[in-house]
């Protein structure tokens, strides 16, 4: 790979910067706009990955103005083939208590006015019937348990538009159609992701039980930013554990999602997304040296 490109993408909280090395700023422009903030380039165990902070490293970006697609294409366009997720949940089931590390299957939107497609013409419908990388999900769970994290492997997670909580009914709803996690960033991320052949796997944090799971019991911004920082430490190894294990071949769907489909533009500055699977990316990028890596605070835990 050349300069600040990388062929694996994390886009998660700016704690994950601190074990980076030799951690350089990439600023991408893209035809979406800026992405949320300037995106890190480093190595994790000779690896050139690529971090991306989801809200911005200030928090300034709540879930429903996140530029989502600016993200996407800014990571694909500097090579990016797979992206990690880490994302904070909240649980619709008791057994999965605050803590709990699950790596979702399936996705339910419950968004409202998300521009959720690079395709704004002709008919691009791509298949999403599984959300998430299989090859990725299986390498979270492989590496998560090597971590005697005891993961959940699998899972339905619903994503809600917030900035607010859910209500108890809406909580109760959501539990009785069998989902068990409820979040607000993980659509459109992944199915954006599945519009640019990325392989995409979410890895959720459980901060707190929903509001209608317990009797009495509501959600605090407080509460889910306390469990997250007591858990920075465990998703941060785990994000690396699994960035250091994936299969860079990508023996899985993902590269093929769009086979078949005649495209309207061509992602990630005019080279066609069904090109070679790992050629790297020429883009106009602004280099400069991370400064404060290690200091870097853990990120916005917002769901």
């Amino acid at each position: 790979m050349g300069e600040g490109t990388a062929e694996i993408g994390v886009i998660g909280g700016s704690g994950f910067y601190a074990l980076l090395e030799d951690a350089a700023e990439v600023g991408v422009d893209t035809p979406y706009g800026q992405p949320s903030d300037a995106v890190t380039v480093g190595t994790v165990g000779g690896r050139a990955v690529a971090f991306l902070p989801r809200h911005d490293k200030d928090h300034r970006y709540p879930p429903h103005r996140i530029p989502y697609r600016a993200n996407l294409w800014a990571l694909r366009s500097l090579g990016v083939r797979q992206v990690v997720a880490p994302c904070a949940v909240g649980s619709l089931r008791p057994e999965f208590g605050p803590g709990t590390f699950v790596v979702p299957d399936q996705l339910v939107d419950r968004t409202a006015g998300r521009v959720q497609t690079f395709y704004d013409q002709c008919a691009v419908h791509v298949p999403f019937a599984d959300p998430y990388c299989p090859a990725g999900r299986g390498v979270v769970v492989e590496q998560a348990t090597a971590a005697g994290l005891d993961p959940v492997d699998g899972g339905t997670m619903v994503v809600v538009e917030g900035p607010r909580f859910s209500t108890r009914a809406e909580s109760r709803w959501f539990a009785a159609q069998g989902w068990s996690l409820v979040n607000m960033t993980g659509h459109p991320e992944a199915v954006l992701a599945r519009e640019l052949a990325l392989c995409f796997t979410a890895v959720a944090l459980v901060t707190d039980l929903d509001a209608g799971v317990v009797a009495g019991d509501t959600v605090t911004q407080a509460e889910v930013f306390r469990v997250f920082a007591e858990n920075t430490e465990r998703m941060r190894e785990l994000v690396l554990r699994t960035v250091a294990a994936l299969d860079l071949d990508r023996n899985c769907p993902c590269p093929d999602a769009l086979d078949g489909i005649q495209l309207p533009i061509e992602p990630a500055y005019g080279t066609p997304v069904w090109a070679a699977r790992h050629r790297p990316f020429r883009p106009a990028v602004r280099l400069r040296a991370h400064q404060g890596a290690a200091a870097a605070r853990p990120g916005c835990p917002g769901r």
